[in-house]
């Protein structure tokens, strides 16, 4: 492909002489009488380099410059102010117009050649470089895509393992497993309705589910005793909390730092008088305080092999009687206030 040299000039006689002169170096020429045309040739023809006049009808070269090296679609194309002998004015206006070269009239053949071919080779690098660049950051875009792509599956598969984790201790005294996943979302519904940030509730909800994965440690004659526990056998009981947060404990993601806090803290009370460390109020960290509702809640509505489950009227009173006591009295307020989502997901599932 020949490169291309658009020439600016309002004076036929001397587009003519500059034609034959690049037309002999074996380039094409394009032809303007004016600033305007010249920005409208450009565009539509992608000059390798500009030849410019300055004084013109319509638009002389120096506000044609500065257009052009203005619009993000020919800044890159070198432009080469005609001047004539002495004119430093229109020099300097050329320079912070954004010429790159300057050419004094009457110019010598060779020496135009040889400084519009010097910009050709500098306009190819530059081209070069544009497009290697444009390339890898494509690649780079495409690349990221994949590894996001890639760290939300991975994300998707991590958060299905502890989902599963948490339902595979709820199973040994709830013959569905269904409780931990219900618990969890019902804890999103929550932590949503008190405006927390989403990455925090989506941690919420996959955290609570593992409340209760302490379980696994406490005999299947306590676990599964259909009466009521001796004291004896409640403080064994208790010790689910600290087995389930020494199950959990050490873990770099952040939603496993938070499940331990939630096996730890989910039976501790707003007044203090909870297990296993009797933290109080803001004590307990706020995951453990959501826990702490919705898993008394699902609980004392399910069946459980030591009673059948508990009218919901029955429950929401014994929740609002210990707004205060048991559970922090915001939080409480918030319950009521979604209520109606978290019984949906109890009625349906969580799905």
């Amino acid at each position: 492909m020949k490169p291309k040299v658009l020439v600016v000039d309002d004076e036929g006689v001397n587009r003519e002489l500059v034609r034959l002169v690049f037309e002999g170096a074996g380039c094409e020429v394009i032809e303007a009488e004016n600033g305007l045309e010249a920005i409208e040739k450009a565009k539509k023809h992608k000059p390798d380099v500009i030849l410019m006049d300055i004084i013109m009808p319509i638009m002389n070269g120096i506000e044609a410059c500065r257009r052009l090296k203005s619009d993000p679609e020919t800044f890159n194309i070198p432009v080469v102010m005609v001047t004539a002998l002495g004119d430093l004015g229109h020099k300097l206006e050329g320079l912070n117009a954004g010429a790159d070269e300057f050419i004094t009239k009457p110019f010598d053949k060779n020496e135009i050649l040889l400084r519009v071919q010097n910009l050709m080779k500098l306009k190819r690098y530059s081209d070069l470089l544009r497009d290697y660049s444009s390339l890898l950051e494509n690649e780079v875009e495409e690349r990221t895509k994949e590894l996001r792509e890639a760290y939300r599956k991975l994300d998707e598969a991590y958060f299905e393992l502890i989902q599963r984790l948490g339902r595979a201790a709820e199973y040994r005294d709830d013959e569905t497993g269904e409780h931990t996943r219900r618990v969890g979302k019902m804890c999103g519904v929550l932590a949503r309705a008190l405006d927390l940030d989403e990455e925090t509730v989506r941690h919420i909800e996959y955290a609570t589910p593992m409340h209760d994965i302490g379980k696994i440690g406490v005999p299947d004659r306590i676990l599964l005793k259909p009466g009521k526990l001796t004291p004896e056998e409640f403080e064994i009981m208790k010790r689910h909390t600290i087995i389930g947060a020494d199950i959990l404990k050490g873990g770099e993601h952040p939603v496993m730092r938070m499940a331990e806090a939630v096996a730890l803290t989910h039976h501790e009370r707003w007044d203090g008088k909870g297990y296993p460390y009797g933290l109080k109020e803001e004590e307990i960290p706020l995951e453990g305080r959501i826990c702490s509702i919705v898993d008394f809640f699902d609980a004392c509505t399910s069946d459980r092999i030591y009673r059948p489950a508990m009218d919901v009227d029955r429950v929401l009173k014994m929740i609002k009687e210990e707004r205060g006591k048991a559970f922090d009295p915001k939080l409480v307020d918030v319950f009521f206030d979604c209520f109606d989502e978290i019984y949906k997901i109890k009625k349906e599932g969580a799905k």
